[in-house]
């Protein structure tokens, strides 16, 4: 395969990974609403650490560290936009 062809496919998948994390976001939002009409707590320490351990058994092994940082990342972006939401 030439480089110009993995790049595209790369810049495909790219394309995918922004309309997931719009999609995610959609749906934290809603999670954000939630918590603010019930008094929640934004940070569930709990769940996140469920998350990253889902996500590292799910990706091989070389691939484990990766992927957490990829999800911590997310996770930490959502933190964020539901705290905006319950200061809102």
């Amino acid at each position: 395969m030439e480089l110009d062809k993995l790049r595209e496919e790369i810049d495909q998948i790219d394309r995918e990974l922004l309309s997931l994390f719009c999609r995610r976001m959609a749906v934290v939002a809603q999670v954000g609403q939630y918590k603010k009409e019930r008094g929640l707590p934004v940070l569930n320490q709990g769940r996140e650490d469920a998350i990253l351990a889902r996500a590292r058994a799910q990706v091989p092994p070389e691939m484990g560290d990766a992927a957490c940082e990829l999800l911590s990342t997310a996770i930490r972006l959502s933190r964020a936009y539901q705290e905006e939401i319950l200061r809102g």
